[in-house]
């Protein structure tokens, strides 16, 4: 305990009673983030794999297609290189203050911002990524069962997909009630592992079939409005691909510190191994994706690949581990916050019951939502550049700078505000093309088909 005594010493109000101090360290020890701070630095390694690695990568050849070969691997060398760079960011601010740790990304932002303008900023952008994530991944979970289905025994009748969407929101009602984020690792490590498996069987078999007959590297669409749409929404895509920035700080918290022994190097140990990881998940399918299949590949890279049955029917079945995990990943910074709300300003008892509750209906919440629009790459443009780009690739830039007010036109002034202006760009124009593909695919949409 000795650790989490100089964790926490300045983390309540200096007026506070012991009582007071006493009731607060209890709730700190039920909620999900600050409850358990054992972590190795390899639960932060593939905490971050399953965060960043999500259903976004194979939709990158997609992206591909509509940024062609020049800006789209320009996009996503600078995308993997500025998330890195606002990674280590957030990993150094965490334990800035002496005896403090930020455990929560608005916790970072009342710092940088003020109590009031920090929650406003910083929470409503969380919550849109994390919520947006679990609904994006309930969809997928339920598109890759389906495809599963359908490869596994073609000749079946065919099932509708919102009941494989109520399948797959099934294991989340059971999984749901773990406590907090060192629960899930066991989790974590498989989702983690199945990204890298199915990552590996996208690239391998599109190298495999060979570069097609009749591929073309030209933009699918013929007019100038489709092709500039197009292209925004696609670097929603990518920016989606990178959202992993929004639980960092809560894994971090997960993790032990002291003085001498800070929390970031381990951290920032486990974010390089993940990084690796991403880049040899990422490029692969991006550019041998692209490569094979030309502006032909479909929004999911698995299914422009039909054969051998077999080795699609189990990526698609990687894929629904794979996003179990990652739901669970984005799910607890929002059980944490919902949880916190609850007990500390509507001051319910910290209960079993109460998080049964909670939890089943915001599992309940993300189902009902997934089911209703299921339209998926549309989705991911819209809210990768709405809420992604922002929590990604400038928001830590903008808290540094508002920190530690680096020297103006230094190299770190510099670096700053080159990636908050990549990031203001993408979070006004993927948006654009992202409404767009929603808009025309809304309108030969059934609802609940």
């Amino acid at each position: 305990m000795g650790t989490q005594a100089t964790d926490d010493f300045n983390s309540y109000p200096k007026n506070s009673t012991v009582e007071e101090i006493e009731r607060q360290k209890a709730i700190d020890a039920w909620l999900p983030i600050t409850s358990s701070r054992n972590a190795k630095w390899w639960y932060s390694a593939f905490h971050n794999v399953t965060a960043m690695v999500g259903a976004g990568v194979l939709s990158l050849p997609y992206a591909m297609s509509e940024l062609g070969w020049g800006p789209g691997v320009t996009v996503l060398v600078l995308s993997w290189i500025i998330t890195l760079y606002t990674l280590w960011q957030m990993v150094e601010m965490h334990e800035m203050v002496p005896g403090k740790r930020f455990d929560r990304y608005h916790e970072l932002g009342q710092y940088a911002f003020g109590e009031k303008l920090g929650l406003y900023i910083v929470v409503p952008q969380q919550l849109v990524v994390e919520i947006g994530v679990n609904i994006v991944y309930m969809v997928t979970g339920g598109k890759s069962l389906q495809k599963f289905h359908d490869t596994v025994c073609s000749s079946c009748k065919k099932i509708k997909l919102t009941f494989f969407i109520m399948i797959f929101a099934s294991v989340h009602f059971v999984l749901s009630h773990l406590p907090n984020f060192n629960s899930i690792s066991g989790v974590s490590l498989a989702a983690a592992v199945m990204s890298l498996s199915y990552s590996t069987i996208a690239w391998a078999a599109s190298a495999h079939k060979g570069v097609q007959e009749d591929v073309h590297y030209s933009y699918k669409a013929k007019s100038t409005a489709g092709k500039v749409f197009n292209f925004f929404s696609a670097l929603g895509d990518v920016a989606f691909a990178y959202a992993g920035h929004n639980v960092v700080l809560e894994i971090q918290a997960t993790i032990p510190s002291t003085p001498e022994k800070p929390s970031k190097g381990p951290m920032w140990r486990g974010v390089v191994i993940a990084y690796i990881v991403v880049a040899l998940c990422y490029f692969p399918v991006a550019l041998i994706g692209y490569w094979i299949f030309g502006n032909e590949v479909k929004d999911n890279i698995l299914i422009s690949l039909e054969n051998p049955k077999w080795l699609i029917a189990m990526a698609n079945m990687f894929v629904v581990i794979h996003v179990i995990g990652s739901y669970q990943i984005y799910a607890m910074p929002v059980f944490d916050m919902i949880e916190t709300v609850m007990v500390k300003k509507l001051n319910f008892q910290p209960t079993r019951t109460l998080r049964f509750i909670v939890r089943n209906l915001y599992v309940a919440f993300t189902m009902f939502l997934g089911i209703t629009f299921p339209f998926f790459g549309g989705l991911l443009g819209f809210f990768g550049g709405f809420a992604f780009a922002p929590t990604t690739y400038f928001l830590p830039c903008v808290m540094w700078l508002a920190i530690y007010k680096p020297k103006r036109f230094s190299f770190s002034w510099w670096s700053n505000w080159i990636c908050i202006v990549f990031g203001l760009l993408l979070m006004i124009l993927s948006p654009i093309g992202g409404l767009r593909t929603i808009i025309i695919e809304a309108k030969t949409y059934k609802f609940y088909s």
